[in-house]
């Protein structure tokens, strides 16, 4: 089966990426965007502890279940990191900007 060239594939909309809650739409503030990401990499970081605990008190959590949900704990915090160092890089550029 033909790949399909990279043109003909539809764009993907915010609401089609799994884990995306259906009020961050294009075109939503930027602080209820930046408060929906805090508050997913807060669950992630909740379910990571939930699934180490069940994994150390034998409760029938697998090492599989709680590696995954440590990892993706540890990419939405390192995201987070890299937006922040981003975002205050920024304000140091602009704030250094003479007009």
């Amino acid at each position: 089966m033909p790949i399909p060239p990279v043109a003909a594939l539809p764009p993907v909309q915010l609401s089609q990426i799994s884990g995306m809650p259906a009020t961050a739409q294009p075109g939503a503030p930027f602080a209820a965007l930046m408060r929906n990401a805090m508050q997913q990499m807060q669950t992630l970081e909740g379910t990571a502890t939930q699934a180490v605990d069940g994994l150390m008190a034998g409760s029938g959590t697998d090492i599989h279940t709680a590696m995954i949900a440590t990892q993706k704990a540890d990419l939405a915090f390192e995201m987070a990191l890299a937006f922040r160092n981003k975002a205050v890089g920024a304000y140091q550029q602009l704030m250094s900007t003479q007009f």
